[in-house]
């Protein structure tokens, strides 16, 4: 699937779901070198402001980049920068449905501006933030 500049309109949005998993967690830990505590150990992830373990921010919001380069644009499309402020924690198990969608176009650049945000199984904001790409050329 991809949409160039022409396809694409104001408010086209496309949404992604996953439940993450410990093993989710656990790989990601070793392919980023990030062992935080905080998302590999549960005894000192109790001890942490959360109580609990908590899937990495970057992880999360890697639903994002599956959209826009899979989907919304899609296929050849270049991410050229993302805005992302984490509003509140994922944990390991919950649901989280991640969306982007079209704000603005800028056809004479081929420069597109998507929100991207993600919300948990409870509709709890946890992502929010605007990605901005260039659409995949014809």
């Amino acid at each position: 699937m991809s949409f160039t500049i022409e396809e694409l309109k104001i408010d086209q949005e496309y949404s992604v779901e996953k439940t993450f998993s410990e093993i989710d967690v656990l790989n990601f830990s070793k392919l980023s070198g990030d062992e935080n505590p905080v998302h590999i150990n549960e005894v000192e992830a109790k001890k942490s402001i959360f109580g609990q373990r908590v899937v990495h921010g970057a992880l999360v919001s890697s639903l994002t980049s599956s959209i826009l380069g899979m989907k919304l644009p899609g296929n050849g499309t270049i991410y050229l920068s993302q805005d992302c402020k984490f509003i509140a924690p994922v944990f390991i198990g919950d649901t989280i449905t991640s969306t982007c969608k079209v704000i603005e176009i800028i056809k004479n650049k081929n420069i597109v501006k998507l929100a991207s945000f993600a919300v948990n199984q409870h509709g709890k904001l946890v992502i929010d933030g605007v990605s901005t790409v260039m659409a995949p050329k014809v």
